[in-house]
Parts: structure tokens; sequence; C-alpha cells
């Protein structure tokens, strides 16, 4: 009975082999497509032949339809075992694909038919090394070490260029590490191919979250988890993104009604919730910087400041803040570097004046600070700096240290020559304008050279007659 079929089925393998021909005419001019359809039609006229499917594989492969050409790799060498360019291209397949494991079977396979095959030999390394790179990228990812992981995946990638896996890592250590641009373009191109792809969708989510455009950032993540329901990373960064932006705006909410301390505790609150928000932290530092100052944290306001300048070296108001901390603190060589720095970014007017008003207070802070001297606030009254100057004069004038020794004399009598300076100036409207303005800077100090603190003690105490150190001892 057998006979009847022999005839027909030695056609249709010379017909298949025909179709296989022309596949392979059109393969070697490089017309993949048409190359498959003739491969098509000779899988269909002899669907158990291996040597077709695995010229289809080959065919998908130069196609990059990877995914393809893995199942008819699978269906060739289920029909011959020992089928070695089958093995060969499945294992290529798995490795492109980001499959190691698979592969190193594939390759393994191979050198049990034919130890000494060299394509398998080379490519089992290949394999071998995407596995130490993978092992190498996750020790990185834990350690918070982006760069590195960045590094292992480009790798990777040499050998397994199809892996939407690696690409997925690299680019979501890109946005961990602030590279949004080249983080977003790895994003896009897997989604150019496959535009449900969730974990693309997460990364651009990821890349707008860290960029603080958060509600976008929240529609990508809700996406993505419409495409993959349990995709962790894109609830948790859903779920922060929301919590964020509702802390931040509470927080906002109370510095405006005035309640800095409720203000200065949301602020807080929100800082713990995703230490990887570069951006969004930064604002918040500089956020709690404000209300710091505003509750007379100055010291704690400076080094919020500096936290955010630290995750953001552009933030020109972090630098602003800082500065007038510094200034308020008196630490004026800081406010002067730090003003420094915002007008060689933004050359306007407004930070040309506020940068020379704290050279000028750094000027003014190196000569002498007469308020200092007199012990009395920068406000003080007529009144309160004569009062001052009273008690200082007759604290170190020389005849009360006449029995002391001969050091203390000199700094005493120092002493009792800067009080007199310090009242002559500070008790002239004049010169004590000119004095808080700086004015005396400009033009070479107050020439205090023929200055002499007797003459000013005693007008002060109303003449040579007028005040005996015995009787008035107590008035100290």
């Amino acid at each position: 009975g057998l006979a009847k079929f022999g005839p027909g089925k030695h056609l249709a393998r010379l017909e298949a082999e025909s179709f296989k021909e022309q596949g392979n005419a059109f393969y070697v001019k490089k017309d993949y497509a048409e190359a498959f359809n003739y491969y098509t039609k000779a899988i269909d006229m002899c669907p158990k032949n291996a040597s077709y499917y695995g010229n289809r594989a080959a065919t998908l492969m130069m196609l990059c339809r990877y995914r393809d050409a893995l199942e008819d790799c699978q269906q060739a060498v289920r029909l011959d075992n020992t089928f070695i360019k089958g093995h060969l291209r499945e294992g290529k397949c798995h490795l492109l694909l980001g499959n190691a494991m698979a592969a190193s079977r594939c390759f393994q396979r191979v050198l049990e038919l034919e130890s000494d095959n060299s394509q398998a030999q080379q490519e089992l390394k290949n394999a071998e090394s995407i596995l130490e790179y993978e092992r190498m990228a996750e020790i990185g990812f834990e350690k918070r070490d982006f760069r590195m992981v960045v590094f292992c995946m480009d790798r990777a990638l040499d050998s397994a260029s199809a892996c939407h896996k690696f690409k997925i890592l690299k680019a979501e250590c890109l946005a961990l590490l602030g590279r949004y641009p080249e983080a977003q373009s790895v994003a896009s191109d897997i989604l150019r191919m496959d535009s449900t792809n969730a974990d693309a969708l997460y990364v651009r989510g990821l890349c707008l979250y860290y960029e603080d455009c958060i509600d976008k950032a929240v529609q990508f993540f809700v996406q993505a988890l419409r495409m993959a329901p349990d995709h962790d990373k894109a609830r948790l960064a859903c779920r922060n993104a929301k919590a964020l932006k509702a802390k931040k705006e509470e927080g906002n909410k109370a510095f405006k009604e005035g309640n800095y301390e409720a203000a200065y505790e949301l602020y807080s609150e929100a800082l713990t919730i995703d230490p990887n928000n570069i951006k969004t932290n930064a604002k918040l530092y500089c956020n709690r910087a404000t209300v710091g100052s505003k509750l007379k944290k100055l010291e704690q306001a400076i080094e919020d400041c500096t936290k955010a300048i630290k995750l953001d070296e552009t933030y020109i108001k972090a630098y602003l803040r800082r500065a007038q901390c510094y200034m308020d603190t008196e630490q004026y060589e800081e406010a002067v570097r730090d003003y420094e720095k915002v007008y060689q970014t933004e050359k306007t007017k407004e930070h040309k004046q506020l940068l020379k008003n704290a050279q000028l207070e750094l000027k003014k802070s190196k000569r002498k600070d007469y308020y200092k001297i007199l012990g009395v606030d920068k406000k003080a009254t007529e009144e309160e700096i004569k009062k001052a100057y009273r008690k200082r004069a007759l604290l170190h004038h020389p005849d009360r240290h006449s029995g002391a020794s001969a050091e203390v004399q000199k700094e005493e009598e120092k002493k009792f020559k800067e009080v007199g300076e310090a009242f002559s100036v500070l008790s002239d409207p004049k010169k004590k304008s000119r004095y808080d303005t700086g004015q005396d800077l400009e033009d070479d100090g107050m020439n205090m050279g023929d200055f002499d603190a007797n003459n000013i003690f005693k007008a002060f105490f109303g003449g040579p007659g007028g005040f005996s150190f015995e009787g008035n001892i107590c008035s100290v």
C-alpha cells in the first residue's frame, strides 16, 4: 500500500528542495524576507526536515527576529538531535536574548557531538562572561554602585544585544545616576519594538519622576501596571511618587500658613520616602533650610543647603539660601564664596549686589568691631552706648591697674584705648553712620592717628576734677 505514496512523497521532497535552493539564493543576496518565504514553502512541503528549520532560523536571525528563530532551532534539533548547526543557532539565539544558562547547555551539547568545535568553545566563553557580568551587576545594584551596573550591562549587551532585561537594568541605573536623556532613549528604543513593554514604561516613568514631573510619571507607572499587574518596581515607584507629592504639598501648605514647626516635620518625613529621588530631595532640603532659618536653626539650615547642593550642584536657590544663612551667622568668607558661585552662574544685577554686600561685610568684619569692644548690640541706643563706655572705660583705666604687672598694665592700656576709640566713633552720629555702612573702609579708615583715649575719658567724666578713682570704684 505504501508504494502508492512513494512517488508523491518523492515529488514533494524534490519540490521542497527546489524551494530551499531558491531560499538559499535569496539568502546569499541578503534578501532575507524572500528567503524566509521560500524556506517556509519548503517546510510546508516537508515539515519533518530539520535543515529547513535550520535555514529559516538563520534567516530569522538576520531579520533580528530571535524569538521566532529560537522556535525554529528547537524544532530542528527535536527532529535531529545531532544537528550541530541547529544546536549552535539555538545557543546563539539564547545568548542574544540574554539567556546565558540555556545558551551554555546548547554549546555544551555541540561539544559533546564535536569536541573541537571552535565556535562552540568561543560562544561558551561568551555565555560564561555574561553570567559573570550579571553576577557583578547584581552586587553593584545592591551596593548602589550604579555606574558599575551600567558598565556590566554594556559588556553583557555586546553578546546579548537583543536582551530587554539587560537594557532595562542599564536604563534604570542611568536614571538613578541622573543621566535621564540616555535612560529615556534606551526605554524609547524598546517601546518602538514593543509598545506594551511594562519595564520600558516603568523606566520612562522613573525618568519623569526623578526629574520632578510627578503627575506625568504616575501615568507611566499606572500604564506599566496595566500591562504587568505584578510589576513590583512600578507599584513601589507609583506609591512613592504619590506619597512624596502629597507630603511635599502638605509641607508647603504649613509653611505658607506660617506653621514652621509643622512644615519642618513634614519636609523631614518627605525626605525619608525615597532616597533615590535626587531632584525632589534637593528641593525638600532647601525648603527645610528655609523653614530652619525662620526657626533660627541657622547651622541646621546651612547643613540642609549643603545636602541640597551635594544632590544638585546647579541648584542656585540652595546657594542663595546658604549664603544668606552665612551672612546671618557672620560667616562672611563662606557667604562671599557662595555669592561668587551664584554670580558666575547667573550674572544678574541682583546677584551682583548680593555679592557686593557680602564682600563689604567681609571687609567690615576684618576691621575692629567697635560694638564688640563696647559689648553692645549693633542696634544699641545712644544711652546704651554711653552706659557701656562708662562701664568698660572704668574697668580698663590705667589708674585702676597701677599695681599690676607691666604685662597686665600694657594689656589693659590697649583695651582702654580701644574702648575710647570705639566710643568716639559710635557716639558721633556721622562717624557711626560711616562705620555702619562701611564707608570708612573706602577712604582708608577713620584716621585714628592723633587719637587720645584720655581726652575722651576726661570729656566724658567731666574734666580733670570731675572723677576720682578712689571715690568711684564701686560704679564699675
